[in-house]
C-alpha cells in the first residue's frame, strides 16, 4: 500500500537528513546550517543525472518570493529562483521550498499545462507557510530538512518557554529566519503560545501553537481585519529592551486570560514579531482549522472565542 501523499515530504526530508548526518556527523549543526543551495544542486544531479537543477539564482520576481522552472529542451534541465532582496535566512527556506517541488512534484509540474512552465511561488505560501496541497508538502519538507526535529527539540524542550535571545540562536544555527525559528517551535511546543505578524497596528497573519488551538486561542486574519490591542508593543511602537524581554499583560488586553508578550520590530521587512506565551493549559475545545473552520465552529456552538 502506497504511503499517504502527507508523509512523502516528512520521509525524503528524514532520508536526507540521515544522509547528511552520516557524512557530516551528527553534530553538524555545532558547525554549519545545511547548505541547501549546494545540496539542491548536488543531490538532483546524483539522483536525476539527466534533468537536474543546473542553477539557483537571484531574480525579480513580482508578486512572488521564489519559483522552480524549466527549460523548453529535453530532458529538462530545471533551475530554482528566489526573489531579489531576501536574508539569507529566508533565502534558505525559499530554495529548500522549491528544491522540495522539484523533489516531490517535479512531474506533476511539467505534466500538467496549467503550471506553464514552472511553479511560482508566494509569501503567503513559503514565508507564512499558509499554502495548501504541494505548497504545504514543500514547506513540510523545507522546515525538517532545515530544523530536523530530534535536533530542535535538544536545543528547545518541547516543555519550556522561549524568549528572542533563544529564538535568534535557533535562527541562526539553522540559518533560516526568526520567523522560520518561531514557526518550527509553535509546531511542537506543548506550551500554548502565539505569534503575531503586524505592521502599522494591524496583524496581517498570526499563528498558534497545537495547545494554544485547542484552548480556544488563536487570531482571526483571513478575510477580516484584526487591531492590536491599544497596550500591545506594536501598536504603540515600543521597540525597546522591554519589548524584547516583554511583559505580562493582563487579563482583557489580548484575551480574557494574562499572557505574556514580546516583540520585535524588523524594519528590513516593515513588521512587528510578536510572540505570546499562555500560563497552564487553558480551557480545551475541539480542534479544527484555525484560519477558516475554527471560528464557524465556536459561533455555532454559542461559544465566541476571546478577541
Amino acid at each position: 500500500m502506497s504511503q499517504p501523499i502527507r508523509l512523502r515530504p516528512l520521509k525524503e526530508a528524514a532520508r536526507i537528513t540521515q544522509m547528511l548526518d552520516l557524512v557530516l556527523g551528527a553534530d553538524r549543526f555545532d558547525r554549519a546550517p545545511v547548505d541547501v543551495i549546494g545540496l539542491a544542486l548536488e543531490y538532483s544531479r546524483q539522483i536525476a543525472p539527466e534533468s537536474p537543477i543546473h542553477e539557483v539564482v537571484e531574480r525579480n520576481l513580482p508578486g512572488c518570493v521564489g519559483a522552480l522552472v524549466y527549460g523548453e529542451a529535453r530532458p529538462r534541465q530545471w533551475a530554482i529562483m528566489y526573489h531579489v532582496g531576501q536574508s539569507d535566512g529566508r533565502r534558505s527556506f525559499t530554495v529548500g521550498h522549491e528544491f522540495a517541488h522539484y523533489l516531490l512534484h517535479r512531474q506533476l509540474i511539467e505534466q500538467d499545462e496549467g503550471f506553464d512552465g514552472g511553479i511560482y511561488c508566494d509569501e503567503n505560501s513559503v514565508d507564512r507557510r499558509g499554502g495548501a496541497g504541494i505548497e504545504q508538502e514543500a514547506d513540510a519538507f523545507t522546515a525538517a530538512l532545515l530544523m530536523p526535529l530530534h535536533d530542535f527539540r535538544r536545543q528547545q524542550p518541547a516543555k519550556a518557554r522561549v524568549d528572542f535571545d533563544t529564538l535568534s540562536r535557533l535562527a541562526k544555527r539553522y540559518g533560516v529566519s526568526l520567523t522560520a525559528a518561531i514557526l518550527r517551535w509553535l509546531e511542537y511546543t506543548e506550551t500554548r503560545a502565539m505569534m503575531v505578524v503586524s505592521n502599522e497596528g494591524f496583524a496581517r497573519w498570526a499563528k498558534p501553537s497545537g495547545p494554544a488551538l485547542k484552548s480556544g486561542r488563536f487570531i482571526r486574519t483571513k478575510n477580516t481585519v484584526y487591531e492590536l490591542p491599544s497596550q500591545a508593543f506594536a501598536a504603540r511602537r515600543d521597540y525597546s529592551d522591554r519589548a524584547l524581554t516583554g511583559i505580562t499583560q493582563q487579563a482583557g488586553v489580548w484575551f480574557t486570560e494574562p499572557v505574556h508578550e514580546m516583540c520585535f520590530r524588523s524594519d528590513r521587512y516593515d513588521q512587528e514579531i510578536t510572540v505570546l506565551q499562555f500560563e497552564a493549559d487553558g480551557p480545551r475545545f475541539q480542534e479544527e482549522e484555525e484560519e477558516s473552520d475554527v471560528f464557524d465552529h465556536f459561533v455555532r456552538n454559542g461559544q465566541a472565542p476571546d478577541r
